[in-house]
């Protein structure tokens, strides 16, 4: 009879976190990068910025992009 309070309890804590937002995998993915929350532009940009490609490729690709 115990161990089924205990389960009882431990079940009414864990509908009412839910129903208050909380969800498990807002902590698995809490470490992972966001990288689609960038812009193409944004993107093409930060890899301008970092030496990746050169000025005549990045005017190429914006114009593209911003087709």
């Amino acid at each position: 009879m115990m161990g089924f309070g205990l389960l009882f309890i431990l079940l009414i804590i864990g509908v009412v976190a839910y129903a208050m937002g909380w969800q498990p995998q807002q902590f698995i993915n809490q470490d992972t990068p966001q990288y689609n929350r960038q812009t193409p532009v944004e993107i093409l940009k930060a890899r301008y910025a970092r030496g990746e490609i050169d000025r005549d490729e990045y005017l190429q690709l914006k114009s593209d992009l911003e087709r």
